[in-house]
């Protein structure tokens, strides 16, 4: 049991060189490289990586096209938001303007109805 069947290098030494005819005949049986049918099968692997590169090219248009939407969204937000925010600026300015007026007008009738008290209390004198 010192060394087993087909271990020896004898045995190694023809296995290799079978290997290596074994290759050299399937290297020499390929078919030449203008042979129609690899011509066939290399057109046919063009066309395969043409209609990839063209699905992989729609897809990034596609993905271009939808951040395109979604940035012109984001903006017209943005824009309703500014002028919303634009609107309830005016709005406040118009109601402290308002406030502002009816304070204004509450002193003149303050000030009319003191006037009046005034001449009457002068004319009782």
């Amino acid at each position: 049991m010192r060394t087993l069947k087909g271990t020896d290098f004898n045995d190694r030494s023809k296995n290799s060189l079978e290997a290596k005819k074994a290759l050299l005949e399937r290297f020499k049986s390929r078919p030449p490289a203008d042979d129609p049918t690899v011509q066939a099968r290399q057109e046919e692997r063009r066309r395969i990586i043409e209609a990839r590169e063209a699905r992989e090219a729609e897809r990034r248009r596609q993905k271009e096209e939808e951040k395109a939407r979604q940035e012109a969204e984001r903006l017209r937000l943005i824009a309703e938001e500014e002028a919303r925010q634009a609107e309830l600026a005016r709005e406040a300015a118009e109601a402290a303007e308002a406030a502002k007026q009816a304070l204004i007008e509450a002193k003149l009738e303050r000030d009319r109805r003191y006037a009046a008290r005034k001449a009457r209390a002068k004319g009782k004198k």
